[in-house]
């Protein structure tokens, strides 16, 4: 067995899992579901088909908030899309009132956007890169001045700060 692997200081990590009200509600709705089938159709059916609703609602819900948003290796990765540090400009942690500005009626339709609805707070970095057709990248994120210290430290790590 390997030992761990040390992460850098400028490392930041977090998943964007849903809030834990949104899994009571599925279950309730589940529920709920099974209560009008339990009534009108055999018993086995009714469980069987909230058992698959069940399943359906937890692979969602797991799959909606599987999104990484991750600041390591050189690069920032936010849901699918990567890009490296030495393409990124001024990392900044937007308060809840500035993300919903940014997010709607400031929004650039070419910028990348990773955005929870239950993240009222996001980190905005731009994107220096003049082949990249996305000015910023808007990220919704737990820790935002986490976010934002990580890839300013992993910038200078690279070497591509100012002097």
């Amino acid at each position: 067995m390997s030992a761990p692997v040390p992460t850098q200081p400028a490392d930041h990590r977090e998943r964007l899992g849903v809030p834990l009200r949104w899994w009571v509600q599925a279950t309730m709705f589940v529920a709920s579901l099974w209560l009008a089938l339990v009534v009108a159709v055999p018993g086995v059916l009714a469980w069987s088909a909230s058992a698959v609703l069940l399943l359906i609602a937890v692979a969602l819900l797991v799959g909606y908030g599987a999104a990484p948003v991750v600041v390591a290796d050189g690069e920032l990765r936010a849901g699918r899309a990567r890009i490296g540090v030495e393409h990124l400009g001024e990392a900044r942690a937007l308060d809840a009132e500035e993300t919903k500005r940014v997010a709607g009626p400031e929004a650039d339709a070419r910028a990348y956007l990773l955005l929870r609805p239950y993240l009222k707070r996001a980190v905005r970095v731009t994107v220096t890169d003049p082949a990249d057709p996305a000015p910023y990248w808007l990220v919704s994120t737990r820790h935002p001045d986490r976010l934002a210290a990580a890839v300013t430290a992993a910038r200078a790590g690279a070497g591509d700060m100012p002097a």
